[in-house]
């Protein structure tokens, strides 16, 4: 078992997994973090409506879900970042 990146706490994958499951595509083997330490917030990625992942010091919602993120960077070759810039759009 690999400690959590950010408590040092053992990582309980098979908790870990199933608060991921929100995520598509994405597993333990993608997150440092216990299950204590991730936020999944359901219904806040503005491209496919999925879930996305909060790390714990962060107060922001991402507005975008990994899955899209890597969608975009795969398609456009840009980075959008986990949110929308407000004065660009």
């Amino acid at each position: 078992m690999k400690p959590c990146q950010n408590c040092q706490a053992a990582i309980d994958e098979y908790k870990l997994d199933k608060q991921l499951e929100p995520l598509r595509e994405l597993t333990v083997d993608d997150f440092n973090v216990c299950v204590d330490c991730a936020t999944i917030v359901a219904d806040a990625c503005v491209e496919c409506g999925g879930a996305v992942y909060v790390p714990r010091d962060e107060t922001d919602t991402p507005d975008y879900c990994p899955a899209c993120r890597s969608d975009h960077i795969a398609q456009t070759g840009q980075d959008p970042g986990w949110t929308i810039d407000v004065r660009s759009a």
